[in-house]
């Protein structure tokens, strides 16, 4: 085994511990595919990554991300938190304030805004209103009624998410899911905030409260990918403007804040990332 730079990151979050983490070994190149696994498995985290010299020319890195239960082609936070150990690890940007991370998915453009990085959300790949079946599985599976959901979409962009449209951010909280009625579905919730709720201002109040069940029985803390393909939807639908702020793992104890800004023909997600371990491991 080889000793290799490695790092914990919590994503999403200005409060450290209140985030998404996310593993990146440093060194992965030479890591073999089962070792790749049997490590993510073993962290036991949403996603570990490993980052590896990249193979196209406009690429700055390339990045592999693993589940504990195989790889994924694309993951919002896991690209921000990577990035983050990229840089602290004493890369630089072939451009400043840009990145291109390639990844099974393509390559992804990241970009510092306003003291944070944010990542370009890839196009979906499937974008339509649910069918009466899998609507009907994503009700049940959240203990809603057919009139609580708004409106639904499939929300494809790496990741199979359903996103479902509630009237409010209480709903959205108030929701108890039946994991074993959602089967293998993930399913994405969505409700405005009232504009005068009397939270506190500032660049982090929430103008959206969002949660990510999977059937599975997780629920993700703070979840880049459906937040992206969120966007593309609420957007397009006139149901949010063209740069917002979504709450995302209020109910699990969590501070997670997404920003998001459409910008350049792109859907731009952004968020807060720090260090939270580093060190060695031996792959």
């Amino acid at each position: 085994m080889t000793a290799r730079r490695f790092a914990q990151v919590d994503v999403f979050s200005a409060e450290p511990y209140r985030g998404n983490p996310v593993a990146v070994v440093v060194d992965g190149d030479g890591v073999t595919d089962h070792d790749m696994q049997a490590f993510a498995r073993w962290t036991n985290l949403s996603e570990t990554t490993f980052l590896l010299p990249p193979t196209a020319p406009e690429a700055d890195y390339r990045l592999r991300i693993f589940t504990t239960d195989g790889e994924l082609p694309f993951a919002g936070h896991p690209t921000l938190g990577s990035a983050h150990a990229w840089r602290a690890a004493g890369h630089t940007p072939r451009t400043p304030g840009r990145l291109v991370q390639e990844c099974a998915a393509g390559l992804v453009e990241l970009r510092e805004s306003g003291g944070r990085w944010a990542f370009a959300g890839p196009p979906l790949t499937r974008y339509e209103p649910l069918d009466a079946g899998t609507l009907a599985r994503a009700t049940a599976g959240l203990r809603l009624g057919p009139a609580d959901v708004l409106d639904s979409s499939w929300l494809v962009n790496g990741p199979v998410w359903v996103g479902l449209r509630l009237a409010s951010a209480e709903q959205v909280l108030a929701v108890r899911p039946d994991y074993a009625a959602l089967g293998d579905l993930f399913v994405g919730v969505v409700g405005p905030y009232p504009e005068d709720d009397g939270a506190a201002g500032g660049d982090d109040r929430p103008d959206f409260e969002v949660r990510a069940l999977m059937g599975t029985g997780v629920e993700d803390p703070v979840t880049g990918s459906f937040n992206a393909g969120l966007a593309r939807w609420l957007m397009d639908t006139g149901q949010a403007p063209a740069a917002y702020v979504a709450a995302q793992g209020t109910v699990l104890g969590r501070a997670g804040r997404v920003h998001v800004t459409a910008a350049d023909g792109a859907i731009w997600v952004a968020g807060d990332t720090a260090t939270i371990v580093e060190g060695t491991v031996h792959l």
